[in-house]
Formats: C-alpha cells, structure tokens, sequence
C-alpha cells in the first residue's frame, strides 16, 4: 500500500544530469534548464513538498486520535478473544489470498520491465519485487529500503539506478489504475449500500465512482492518442500504451480485489456486508493510509474501517485488523528476509569457485 510513496522518493532520488546511453526506456537527459529557472522551481518544490508532509502528519495524528476513541472501549481480553476467533479455514484462505496478492505485485515489476524493454529472468524478477514491498510494506522509508533491495538485486542484472528508478514509476502507474478501477466500478454498483456504511449520500458515492473511472478512462485515452512520455529530473520516460496500460490496470485490480479479500475472510462471520461493497471501503482506507505516508498506512487504515464498520462489534474487527497485519504484512516480511539472506549466500557460493584459481595462482607464484 506504499507504492505511491515509493515512487516519489525514487524519481526524487534520479540523478538530474544521467548519463547518456542506448536505453531502449527512452531515458535521455532533456533539455537543460537555467539556473534561474531552476531555482525558483525548486523553491516551489520545497514549498509544496512541506505542505503535503504538514497535510499527511496531520491525517496520521487525527487517525490515531479517532483510533484511540474507536478501541479505548475494548478490553484486551475481548481483544485477545476476538483475535483467536478465526478458523483455520478463515486464515488458510487468507494466507492464500496473500500469495495471489503478492503474485500480482510481482507482475507489476514484470510489466515494467517489459516497457522498459530490459529482460530479467522472472525468478530475479520475482525475488526483487516480492521482497522489495514486504519490507517496505513494514518498515517504511522505501528509498532506503524497497530501492536499496531493488537496486541490491537489479544491479546484478546490468540495470543502472536510473532504471531501476524508471521500472518503480511505471509500477506506481500499475497499481494506480487498478486503484482508479476498483474503485470507481465499486462505487457506482454499491452506491446505495455504502451510504448506511459511511454516512455518505447515495449521489456523493456515484460522483466520486464516476470521477474515479473518468480519471482511468481519460488516462487510457491520453496514451492511446500517442506515444506519451513524462520527464522526471530530467530523465524522459515513455509512458505504456493502451495494450499494457490495460494489463496494468488488471493486474492492479487483481492485486487490490486479493489484498481486500485477506481482511474480508477474517470479519467476524454474519457481518451482512457483500465483498464489492466491503472492496470500496478497503480501497478508501488504502489510499488514505499512502496519502498518510505511516508505514503499511498504520493507524490510518485501521480507524478508516473501524468508522465503515461501525455497525459491528468492534472488538471482532480490530481483531481481524490485527490478524489481516500477521497475515498481510508479518508473514510477508518474515519471508522477504529468509530470502534475501538465501539470495545472498547462493550469490556467495556461485562466486567462491571463480575466485579460487586467482588465489591458488596467487599462492604458488614465485617470491620477487
């Protein structure tokens, strides 16, 4: 759910001048800029940069604050109860539903890489992308993590950082159409249901479907049009056509529908709500927990659902929270870590046996 922050740090962090070379990404320097010109945008960069971090600390404290209304009422014996409440068919799908959600994200690297024209074996491909997500999903800061680990990975295959940096914006692009979709499909057939749900007008839910799937659609006909291409620090990347911005839009939709599903098999059984209606409460709490820039949206994400499903005991759905977090984000984690260090020791041991000739040589060569 950290995608979008993820994407940001990194095209802050491509270089402004890089170096120019055959890249099939099309990322060339553009034009320079004055230094007068520069300047002064990067003074409205800064400026802006602070109002939208003021904005997201101020999302993330009113969230803990209404959070800690939510909950301050249950008890951790109900809490503990709650949380051992689900079956072991209810978390064996869930942890299912966690492996298709993060099949999907593999995709995401794996249409970027297509755009970009590059080849990576997909097992490379799947390691740095799976692993890349679990920990920053966790850990937040994705500069330092996701795109350490990306990088850690990618550059073993010959990628530049600029690439790399290239190939996490066009999978910014994949997770935001699916977003946009879901969201907008899932509003506009579950308008009237939501209302009872969020307290929100009937005409409210069918403009803000219709704004999302406008925004998808105008998007889908922007690159369908021409070849377009945004410059990013200087760097010029093509944007993805219709044929891949669909796949994209798929695969995005796939991976929201899959991570929604995780939470929506641990409620409580009975709850009454129909899974398209519950997929666009998810993807609201979703986009607000990135907007509040928390890690995996923490606090954020869990006071959104907690106030839809208000109606609810609420000792059964803080508990399923805390479970869709071991199954969604922990687990995950655990993973990413056994594999980067397995990673790791086998890239050890492939090297071992080309440095040993060079060390025997070495030893037996004559003293000067």
């Amino acid at each position: 759910m950290n995608l979008a922050t993820q994407d940001k740090h990194l095209a802050r962090a491509a270089p402004t001048v890089p170096p120019r070379d055959a890249d099939p990404a099309g990322q060339d320097p553009g034009a320079p800029v004055g230094a007068g010109s520069g300047d002064k945008a990067g003074r409205h960069r800064r400026r802006y940069a602070w109002i939208g971090t003021a904005a997201s600390a101020v999302l993330f404290l009113i969230s803990l604050g209404v959070l800690y209304e939510l909950v301050s009422t249950v008890t951790w014996s109900e809490l503990r109860t709650a949380f051992t409440a689900a079956t072991v068919e209810q978390v064996s799908l869930a942890i299912l539903l966690v492996c298709v959600s993060y099949l999907f994200l593999t995709c995401y690297d794996a249409l970027a890489l297509r755009q970009l024209a590059i080849r990576v074996p997909y097992r490379t491909t799947a390691l740095a992308s799976f692993t890349s997500y679990a920990v920053s999903f966790n850990l937040g800061f994705p500069l330092l993590t996701a795109g350490t680990i990306r990088y850690w990975i990618y550059s073993g295959q010959g990628l530049s950082p600029g690439r790399i940096a290239a190939l996490t914006i066009v999978a910014g692009f994949t997770f935001w159409l699916g977003m946009g979709a879901v969201l907008g499909l899932s509003l506009l057939r579950e308008a009237e249901p939501l209302t009872r749900l969020t307290y929100t007008s009937t005409r409210f839910n069918l403009g803000l479907g219709l704004a999302a799937l406008a925004g998808v659609l105008a998007y889908l006909a922007w690159v369908t049009v021409k070849r377009r291409s945004v410059r990013v620090k200087g760097w010029r990347l093509e944007l993805p056509g219709l044929r891949l911005s669909l796949s994209q839009m798929l695969v995005g939709a796939g991976d929201v529908c899959a991570a929604a599903g995780v939470l929506y098999v641990l409620l409580p059984p009975g709850h009454g709500v129909n899974f398209e209606t519950f997929l666009a409460i998810y993807v609201v709490a979703a986009m607000l927990g990135i907007a509040s820039h928390a890690p995996g949206g923490l606090g954020v994400f869990e006071a959104t659902i907690l106030l839809a499903l208000s109606g609810l005991p609420r000792e059964s759905v803080l508990g399923a929270l805390l479970l869709f977090r071991v199954c969604y984000y922990l687990v995950p984690f655990v993973v990413a870590l056994a594999a980067l260090g397995a990673y790791e020791i086998a890239k050890r041991v492939r090297l071992t046996p080309r440095e040993a000739p060079d060390d025997d040589g070495a030893e037996g060569a004559p003293e000067s």
